[in-house]
C-alpha cells in the first residue's frame, strides 16, 4: 500500500514538474514576441557603422549628419535643430513612433531619440516609460535623460 501511495505521488510530482516547464516555455515565447511585433524604428536601431543606419532613406534627405552612436549596440541618429527635424525624411520613421531632438551627453550637437516622453505616452496604450521603450526600442532599452543639461529629455536609450 505504501509503494501505491509512493508511485501515485512520484506520479502527481512529474505532472506538476512538467505543467511548471510548459508554462515557462510558453511565457519565454511571448516575452520573446514573433513577426507581429511593433514596427522597426531607424532612429534607436542598433548599428556598428553609419552605413547600417537609415536603410531606404536617401542620401542627403535627412535634416542632419546620420551618425551611430558610440552606446552599448549602437544607436542609430542624426543631428538636427528641432523636434520637426526628426521624421522629416521619407521612410524615416516607418514606425511613426514620436522622437525628440535634444543634446547627447556632453556633446555639442542636438540628435534624434526614440521619446519617452509623458505626453508621447499618453498618445499610446502603454503608461510605464521603461515597457514603451522595451516594446517598441528594444529590451535592452530603458526611459532615461539624454544628459544635454537643461535642454536633456526623456528618451529611449541602452
Amino acid at each position: 500500500m505504501a509503494g501505491l501511495a509512493n508511485r501515485k505521488g512520484l506520479e502527481l510530482l512529474r505532472r506538476a514538474r512538467g505543467g511548471l516547464v510548459a508554462g515557462l516555455v510558453s511565457s519565454l515565447i511571448a516575452a520573446c514576441g514573433g513577426d507581429d511585433g511593433p514596427a522597426p524604428t531607424n532612429t534607436g536601431a542598433a548599428c556598428t557603422a553609419v552605413t547600417q543606419c537609415y536603410p531606404g532613406v536617401k542620401d542627403g534627405d535627412l535634416a542632419g549628419k546620420a551618425e551611430c552612436l558610440d552606446v552599448p549596440g549602437g544607436y542609430c541618429t542624426h543631428q538636427c535643430a528641432a523636434d520637426t527635424d526628426c521624421c522629416a525624411a521619407a521612410g524615416e520613421c516607418p514606425s511613426n513612433y514620436a522622437q525628440v531632438c535634444a543634446p547627447f551627453t556632453s556633446m555639442p550637437d542636438k540628435r534624434c531619440f526614440l521619446s519617452c516622453e509623458d505626453a508621447d505616452l499618453k498618445k499610446t496604450s502603454v503608461m510605464d516609460a521603461d515597457v514603451y521603450c522595451h516594446t517598441y526600442a528594444s529590451a535592452a532599452f530603458n526611459c532615461r535623460s539624454t544628459g544635454g543639461g537643461s535642454q536633456n529629455r526623456k528618451v529611449c536609450l541602452p
